[in-house]
């Protein structure tokens, strides 16, 4: 199967079988430069590459929009930049996927705090943090890059008890591997649109990869929409939920402590433990321990 984000290997006999073949999610790292300087790795799944770029820079607070972005650029070797095809890769970033593990964003000149904002954003991952802020302190930390919601965004029952199946249809690789993680994001209106969909190994880059599409595409989200994930909800994820401007969070699995926290206090809603009709409300309006429909 020719295809970055899949690879299949032989697996043992199981059972008393024979060999088999597999299907699993592949994983490599990506190292994200900004102006030539090394800012971080991520282990994702190869695709989408310059969208997760962006999008990560976005969801850190690294910067406000596209306009701080000049460019961001795959750092091929000598021989792939010789290939035309490899120079039209580069465009979107997913043809380049397969043939560079390492960006090179170059930020426009004159982005508010720029210098502050890469300094602590090193010192974090220099640190050894995997993905973002963390710790109780990291809430006062954002009170500068995210306004409050002016109120908690209310999500229909009947949005909720269908969310699960309608995001079902936008997991091709985990339907192939069994490997990944989802995100998907839902417009405003009752009708809740699919805006757009990633997957990824890791939840945060999934989220990350919808934030940098829908940013370098000029139609990031209001405070109407809804993201849905297929896992649990920790700190980081909703750091990332508000820097790219939703109103509510809906996840399959449970939710951190500090995640409910900071979801409140962003007057973010947040519902987790979603099945069906059932789901436990943590941040929002008419706030239960339990509600079903």
């Amino acid at each position: 199967m020719d295809e970055p984000a899949i690879r299949e290997v032989v697996t043992g006999p199981r059972g008393g079988g024979g060999l088999a073949s597999d299907r699993l999610a592949v994983e490599e790292p990506l190292e994200i430069r900004v102006d030539g300087v090394a800012l971080a790795v991520l282990l994702r799944t190869p695709g989408d590459d310059r969208a997760l770029v962006a999008g990560f820079l976005l969801s850190e607070g690294l910067i406000d929009g596209a306009d701080d972005l000049a460019a961001i650029e795959p750092c091929l070797e000598p021989s792939a930049r010789e290939r035309p095809e490899q120079r039209a890769g580069s465009e979107d970033g997913r043809a380049a996927a397969s043939d560079s593990n390492r960006f090179n964003v170059r930020l426009q000149p004159g982005c508010a705090d720029l210098g502050e904002r890469l300094e602590a954003a090193r010192r974090r991952f220099s640190s050894g943090a995997s993905c973002g802020l963390c710790g109780k302190a990291s809430i006062e930390s954002l009170a500068r890059l995210v306004q409050p919601r002016a109120g908690f965004s209310q999500v229909a029952p009947e949005f909720l008890a269908s969310a699960a199946e309608r995001a079902r249809g936008h997991q091709r690789l985990f339907d192939l591997t069994g490997g990944t993680h989802a995100a998907v994001l839902f417009g405003p209106g009752p009708e809740r649109a699919v805006v757009a969909s990633a997957e990824d190994v890791g939840r945060h880059n999934a989220v990350d990869k919808i934030a940098g599409r829908l940013l370098l595409e000029d139609r990031l989200p209001d405070g109407r929409s809804v993201l849905w994930l297929s896992g649990r909800v920790s700190f980081e994820m909703v750091q990332k939920a508000l820097l790219l401007g939703v109103g509510a969070v809906v996840a399959v699995g449970a939710p951190t402590s500090l995640a409910v926290e900071l979801a409140r206090a962003n007057r973010l809603t947040l519902h987790a433990f979603l099945e069906g009709g059932r789901y436990n409300l943590y941040a929002g309006d008419g706030l239960v321990q339990n509600s079903s429909n």
